[in-house]
């Protein structure tokens, strides 16, 4: 199982960069988690847009969706050029209905919808999701296949919440939001600082933590040293075209 990051920021891309979106892949398979904002024009730089089997939205913030568009079009062109045959799979929650029902371009798409206690399963993985504490409905997911050994959680979203805890029990590798430094108020945006990902990591027994979400202020180093004085396992600060091997 191979996790490319495509793109880390929060809100909006910095400059030639993109929001929300990793690259998932083991054998034929090609799976997104999110799809945010320049994800598509950074994407082609590592995999051919035909070549994607899924996307998993988390939720409907324009940082983590905003491509999603550009991506069906893409899939429209490709059928026609006869470079594929496949149908983009597009799974999302209907906890916004009016958003849901936004998605997709028929034929070209297949829609599906998940929730809290679903398990999707494309090629070899296995997804599972659990809400988080956000200002929209939003859901981390945990994923597993059946031809790796390891485990990857997603928080996707959301500000500091015990209940995640056990949902990121023993993960290999923990993508964890980290929009605020440490000694500011994150709560009341729906996210967390850089010592709330500490905490959550080394409750959760997680073995490595990726710092993703940044934010566009202050020395992102900062975010980093934050986060190892209250976790003691491999933390790194995500990078365009970082990738893991689960």
């Amino acid at each position: 199982m191979k996790l490319t990051v495509i793109g880390y920021w929060g809100a909006y891309p910095e400059a030639d960069e993109a929001t929300s979106c990793f690259l998932l892949e083991e054998g034929n398979t090609n799976i997104l988690l999110d799809c945010g904002s320049g994800a598509v024009s950074k994407l082609q730089n590592y995999k051919s847009l035909k070549d994607i089997n899924g996307v998993i939205l988390s939720h409907y913030h324009h940082d983590h969706a905003a491509d999603l568009g550009g991506l069906t079009y893409s899939r429209v062109v490709d059928i026609n050029l006869k470079k594929t045959d496949q149908p983009l799979n597009i799974f999302a929650h209907e906890k916004d209905r009016n958003e849901f029902n936004k998605l997709g371009k028929p034929p070209y798409t297949n829609v599906q919808p998940y929730n809290g206690g679903s398990k999707v399963e494309i090629g070899p993985f296995t997804f599972q999701f659990q809400q988080t504490k956000h200002s929209a409905p939003c859901y981390a997911m945990r994923i597993r296949s059946e031809k790796s050994a390891g485990t990857l959680v997603y928080t996707a979203d959301t500000s500091y919440d015990e209940n995640l805890i056990p949902f990121c029990r023993d993960a290999d590798l923990l993508i964890a939001e980290t929009s605020f430094y440490a000694d500011q108020d994150a709560a009341s945006f729906g996210h967390m600082t850089s010592s709330e990902v500490a905490r959550l990591a080394a409750s959760s027994g997680s073995k490595s933590v990726l710092l993703s979400h940044l934010p566009h202020f202050g020395n992102h180093r900062q975010l980093l040293e934050e986060a190892e004085a209250g976790f003691n396992g491999d933390i790194q600060i995500a990078k365009t075209g970082a990738n893991f091997n689960l």
